[in-house]
């Protein structure tokens, strides 16, 4: 009958720890890098407040964005995130907004074309408010381990707000002849191309500096697209007239998992 030692005793009870040691050795190994992108991709949520203003135009957008870097030193940035914008028009022309009038095609290449000033209707709105909530694309490119710069532009969502009485003017019709028409904003946002889109879209031209490791302030240009649609069809079978404008824009960024 075999005999078992003290010594035999404790490398018995010494096996198992040391087998329990190296399994979880193995498992961090492979779990390692999950872990530390885990940890990147909480460190890069950013939370926006931005104010805009021009002439006749104030906006402001509150909105979430995620980054990811590309390349080994992960400069350049592309990201999604979503965005809500209250945009208020005072005295503007809002007009014909489908690029199939405005410049004769409803394709990519609407960009290249001259615009077809006899087909440009306009509505205008004394007091506009167009509120968007839309999905966002981000690039940007890292010039500093502080100082960024970037470009975003929304994608698709939807708009809504008050119905407003606007004066419309016709291209067909003679000269000096107005009527009044009710708008609301476009319900649908769709980016495409040039007057291609469809509805109202928010885009920011931007310089980011973080102040510190948490909050960032940016400085740059917003470009809105604003759009109403009439309660009826009217010159050329449109009822979608569109306001365009460059605002200058500045924003605070926070972000709370930043390390």
């Amino acid at each position: 009958m075999p005999v078992f030692t003290r010594t035999d005793c404790t490398f018995v009870r010494i096996i198992p720890s040391y087998m329990f040691t190296k399994n979880s050795l193995v498992l961090l190994f492979f779990a390692f890098p999950f872990l530390a992108f885990a940890q990147t991709y909480k460190e890069k949520h950013y939370f926006d407040l931005s104010a805009s203003t021009t002439q006749g135009h104030f906006t402001t957008a509150l909105s979430w964005s995620h980054l990811h870097g590309l390349g080994k030193k992960g400069k350049f940035n592309i990201g999604y995130g979503i965005r809500f914008t209250t945009a208020f028009q005072s005295e503007q022309d809002f007009v014909t907004a489908p690029a199939k009038l405005t410049s004769g095609v409803a394709n990519p290449t609407a960009m290249f074309r001259e615009n077809i000033l006899a087909n440009f209707d306009t509505l205008y709105i004394y007091r506009g408010n167009v509120n968007t909530l839309n999905a966002v694309i981000h690039l940007q490119y890292n010039l500093t381990s502080k100082l960024e710069a970037g470009f975003n532009i929304d994608a698709l969502g939807f708009s809504f707000g008050k119905k407003r009485e606007g004066i419309y003017t016709s291209s067909i019709y003679p000269a000096g002849k107005f009527s009044t028409q009710t708008a609301k904003p476009t319900p649908f946002n769709l980016l495409l191309i040039s007057d291609n889109d469809i509805g109202s879209l928010n885009s920011e031209l931007y310089a980011r500096y973080w102040i510190t490791p948490k909050i960032a302030v940016r400085a740059g240009a917003t470009f809105i697209f604003a759009e109403y649609t009439t309660d009826q069809k009217l010159s050329l079978d449109n009822d979608r007239f569109r306001n365009k404008s460059w605002q200058a824009m500045i924003a605070v960024t926070f972000a709370p998992f930043k390390s």
